[in-house]
């Protein structure tokens, strides 16, 4: 069975999230086994210099990059602007060729709300983009989540994605 991580700056507090989250979670229990592992973010003081925003930036890449380290034998994805935009069946494919090329473990990685430092981008050349547009961490979280659930569902040819 596919193993798949999530590192994520920050909490999800919503609860309607949340519920959406652990649903998603238990639906792509069937095809893989999901963790998300939260690191804290840093508080962002109101009116930061563009040189505390890096410093912070900085701080919260470090614990991904740390926590990384500690699954060497894993596809690293990164989840940035400047990525790659997927179709869904482009996305289940992607997975499909990373399982199929003997890596079960695959991480995907959402940085913080002020983004992620170029040492932790240089990481892995695999990034998606799933939006020019911007969206909250949370609510991003819920999109890879339901992408990835949707991408076995397309993989094994079961209705859903049409």
């Amino acid at each position: 069975m596919l193993n798949i991580k999530i590192i994520c700056v920050g909490k999800v507090k919503e609860k309607s999230l949340k519920e959406l989250i652990n649903e998603y979670t238990k639906r792509l229990s069937k095809y893989a086994k999901l963790d998300i592992i939260e690191l804290d973010d840093e508080r962002i003081p109101q009116n930061a210099s563009f040189a505390v925003e890096t410093q912070i930036k900085n701080i919260e890449s470090n614990k991904i990059i740390e926590k990384l380290s500690k699954y060497s034998n894993s596809k690293i994805f990164i989840l940035d602007l400047n990525g790659k935009e997927y179709s869904s069946e482009e996305f289940a494919n992607k997975i499909n060729e990373t399982q199929t090329y003997g890596n079960s473990n695959i991480i995907f990685v959402i940085g913080g709300s002020l983004g992620m430092s170029q040492e932790l981008l240089n990481i892995s050349k695999d990034k998606i983009c799933f939006s020019k547009m911007t969206f909250p961490h949370q609510l991003i979280r819920l999109f890879l989540i339901e992408q990835i659930y949707r991408s076995f569902k397309i993989l094994n040819n079961e209705t859903y994605h049409k």
